[in-house]
């Protein structure tokens, strides 16, 4: 029974961060909310690098002819200075622009952010600012396409992003207000968001390889790791297509309900 209730448990963690990775409800929030409410305790440092490797994967798949498009044009420019590549290739050039800023915020400040700050009364109240930066974008419609993007605009969303290293402000919703707030049609600044998620949650898998390795519990929770790991693969793809149909539509107003609802919750309750 033990055993069973401990996949059940990681696969209910799986599904949980990968159904909230994509959509602006704040994942890290969510699993710390989680672990309050039923007691639960993760076993071993690796499971939130893996389940945002499992959420990495999810957005590969779904952006990847955007990922091969900007590859191919970014060389093509770089070898030709051929003009028609010269929007993807600054394109990357913004992208990497506004990884800076989280990589250097997030080496100098994750000990201090992983210790003192990833509690419920923490989440509850960046929920109600993550709720409330949403309300605020809720009418915005942008004009700036890929190709009318500035560097300002990519260090303004870096810098969003950085906020969200904060359990309780979602990442997807901070670069997302962020981008819409410079002028960014919803269109780009969805695919700046996920596109700038590549490179930081590949970077941070990359500088976790040693924790996984050295993590004494990954052989007892191999099988646990596994279930959670392909559930937040499946759970990011469907969520993540579901929240650009939203995107889409305009309807970002609904997780701004969601989240004061849950942060007025969260405050009273726990």
């Amino acid at each position: 029974m033990t055993e069973f209730w401990l996949l059940i448990k990681y696969l209910l963690l799986g599904l949980v961060q990968g159904f909230t990775e994509p959509i602006p409800i704040s994942s890290s929030g969510h699993l710390v909310i989680l672990q309050e409410l039923f007691g639960i305790e993760i076993e071993g440092l690796s499971f939130e690098i893996l389940v945002n490797f499992g959420s990495l994967i999810a957005v590969l798949v779904i952006y990847w002819k955007d990922i091969i498009r900007l590859i191919r044009n970014g060389l093509n420019y770089m070898m030709t200075k051929d003009p028609d590549s010269k929007g993807d290739f600054q394109f990357i050039l913004y992208l990497i622009i506004a990884t800076i800023p989280t990589g250097i915020l997030g080496l100098l400040f994750e000990d201090y952010i992983s210790s003192k700050l990833s509690t419920v009364a923490v989440v509850g109240v960046t929920l109600l600012l993550t709720g409330l930066a949403l309300w605020i974008i809720r009418n915005i419609r942008g004009r700036k396409n890929d190709g009318d993007l500035k560097v300002k605009d990519a260090i303004i969303v870096g810098l969003a992003q950085s906020v969200a290293l904060i359990p309780g402000i979602s990442r997807s919703g901070a670069t997302i207000v962020a981008a819409m707030l410079v002028g960014m049609k919803a269109e780009t600044a969805l695919r700046f968001s996920f596109l700038l998620y590549i490179p930081v949650s590949l970077g941070i898998t990359m500088l976790s390889i040693g924790d996984i390795l050295g993590d004494e519990n990954i052989n007892a929770l191999a099988i646990p790791y596994v279930l959670a790991f392909a559930a937040s693969i499946i759970a990011t793809y469907f969520s993540l297509k579901w929240f650009m149909n939203i995107m889409a539509h305009g309807n970002l107003k609904y997780f701004s309900f969601y989240c004061f609802i849950v942060g007025i919750l969260v405050i009273l309750f726990l």
